[in-house]
């Protein structure tokens, strides 16, 4: 027999669909609170710039990607135009593609278009992190387990936090916006503390965004543009220069 938290399931249980959606949901609820503080924040900036909390909220059942909504609200603030907004958010969003890819590999053929076309939909950083650690093939109901709580987790925090934003003092209001930041910093150190290629493309980074906004010829740009063509070109001369190496000798240990 298997204890899962209250659970008690059968060897021959455990293969079900009911069995995956109930792993995903235990799995998903810790995604869903790191979720909602952080749309919190989002919320914020999204009434910030002028959105409603409805607006807010559909932008965030619809989009998955911190990084990507947020960069489309920065392209929304600066009154640029929707084929600007579209080009920042696909790119930006380019990660998804890998996931997607690695995922359709663990998946296997067993899984029909149907369940891969509604998996892709909600596939986000910390949903791909574990589904992949799953051990053998991947159930589609795991990850709908995930998404049904850590989806609802991320809109309702959003929509809270476009909604109480209004009630809350400015200078508040203010330094929650600043959270969203906080999570990005959070993201890219721990790479940089043990990469020293990613740290230098990093720094590179801020510098390179640094200098595009006060050049003349380059500062006019937009913002949407300047995302666009700083990503493309900085991400292009790093996997160019500094491409990624697999491990020598580990398929022949294999073997061995």
């Amino acid at each position: 027999m298997l204890y899962i938290r209250g659970w008690e399931l059968s060897n021959e249980v455990q293969k079900t669909n009911g069995y995956w959606y109930k792993k995903g949901l235990r799995d998903g609820i810790p995604i869903a609170m790191g979720y909602f503080a952080v749309a919190f924040t989002l919320g914020i900036t999204a009434k910030n710039i002028g959105m409603t909390p409805i607006q807010a909220a559909v932008s965030s059942m619809l989009l998955h990607a911190s990084a990507g909504q947020y960069a489309a609200m920065t392209v929304i603030a600066t009154g640029t135009g929707y084929l600007e907004m579209i080009m920042t958010t696909l790119i930006v969003n380019l990660r998804y593609l890998l996931m997607s890819c690695a995922l359709s590999q663990k998946a296997g053929s067993e899984m029909k278009a149907g369940h891969r076309m509604i998996v892709s939909y909600y596939i986000t950083d910390e949903i791909f992190g574990i589904a992949s650690a799953v051990e053998g093939k991947l159930n589609p109901f795991y990850n709908y387990g995930a998404a049904s709580v850590a989806g609802p987790g991320w809109t309702i925090g959003t929509f809270l936090g476009a909604l109480l934003g209004t009630a809350l003092p400015e200078r508040l209001g203010l330094a929650f916006g600043v959270a969203l930041y906080g999570m990005f910093i959070a993201i890219i150190i721990p790479p940089a503390k043990k990469n020293k290629i990613i740290c230098g493309i990093i720094v590179v980074s801020m510098l390179s965004s640094s200098l595009f906004s006060i050049l003349p010829g380059v500062k006019e740009i937009s913002e949407g543009f300047k995302i666009i063509i700083l990503t493309i070109v900085i991400a292009g001369i790093a996997a160019w220069k500094f491409p990624v190496q697999e491990e020598e000798g580990k398929e022949g240990d294999r073997e061995k």
